[in-house]
């Protein structure tokens, strides 16, 4: 686009540069950063907020309240900020937030918060959401994270950083997923899911920990090792999850420990087994 196509009537602060499409609809009080791309028929409504390098595709609709970072990429058909479906929701002012270098393909839908909760839905940085893929309201990602296509985030979900959630993945809504986890296609959990452990199944049940997914982490053998320790404390001996987490804690500390650790001791639904 020339200097002289720039759109003029949207908030755009002094020297930026901006590419959006002519057949692109931007409200007057969206604030669009530095070298922002907007396709055609494409929709960016009031309370809109786009910072640097994010690219907007055709036929994508973002609602506000809704803040995206920055170097994120958006695909065609997406709907961005839409009201929460929740009958609880009457209107009030809530936030979809967007971090940074997130890859959202086709046809997702990713809501804002409710009062009820927080009034936000948060999304992380670097996380790869493939087609057709739902994050509810509430529901908080951290980063690093792979959505295959058709995951369906029900409300009030909490993801860690690093799970890789297979095609067709459903999770009940006020689930917990813990960080580097793995879920298999089609599964479908009904309790959290603690750190490193992988599911498959309807309902779901544990596979085993996350070992190739560590090892493409570059952990070490012997971080995995006692990780696997750990599974066997969690799974093979009949404990129930504090009596399994007491014995956790006799093990010699490491980061992976804590995180299972606390990934066991905050979870309120139960975990899987």
């Amino acid at each position: 686009m020339t200097d002289t196509q720039i759109r003029s009537d949207i908030s755009i602060k002094e020297s930026v540069s901006v590419d959006i499409h002519p057949a692109a609809i931007v409200h007057p009080s969206a604030e669009i950063g530095n070298n922002v791309k907007i396709g055609p028929w494409s929709y960016i409504g009031p309370n809109v907020f786009i910072e640097d390098n994010s690219i907007i595709y055709h036929h994508v609709v973002i609602k506000g309240y809704t803040r995206i970072g920055q170097d994120n990429k958006i695909y065609q058909f997406n709907s961005i900020g839409e009201d929460s479906q929740d009958k609880k929701y009457h209107g009030e002012v809530t936030w979809l937030e967007i971090g940074n270098g997130n890859t959202i393909r086709e046809n997702c839908t990713l809501h804002r918060g409710t009062v009820q909760d927080n009034g936000l839905t948060l999304i992380g940085n670097n996380n790869f959401i493939m087609a057709y893929t739902h994050i509810a309201h509430d529901c908080v990602l951290g980063n690093d994270n792979i959505l295959a296509n058709n995951t369906a985030l029900a409300g009030h979900v909490h993801v860690g950083d690093g799970v890789i959630f297979g095609g067709y993945t459903a999770i009940h809504q006020k689930c917990k997923v813990g960080s580097y986890s793995m879920t298999a296609a089609k599964t479908v959990l009904f309790k959290d899911l603690p750190a490193f452990v992988m599911a498959s199944g309807h309902p779901a049940i544990t596979q085993g920990m996350n070992y190739e997914g560590m090892r493409r982490r570059g952990y070490s053998p012997k971080v995995i090792r006692q990780l696997n320790q750990c599974y066997k404390i969690i799974y093979r001996m009949g404990y129930t999850t504090s009596e399994a987490v007491a014995e956790l804690q006799k093990i010699t500390p490491s980061k992976e420990l804590n995180l299972l650790i606390d990934s066991l001791k905050t979870s309120k639904r139960g975990i899987t087994r």
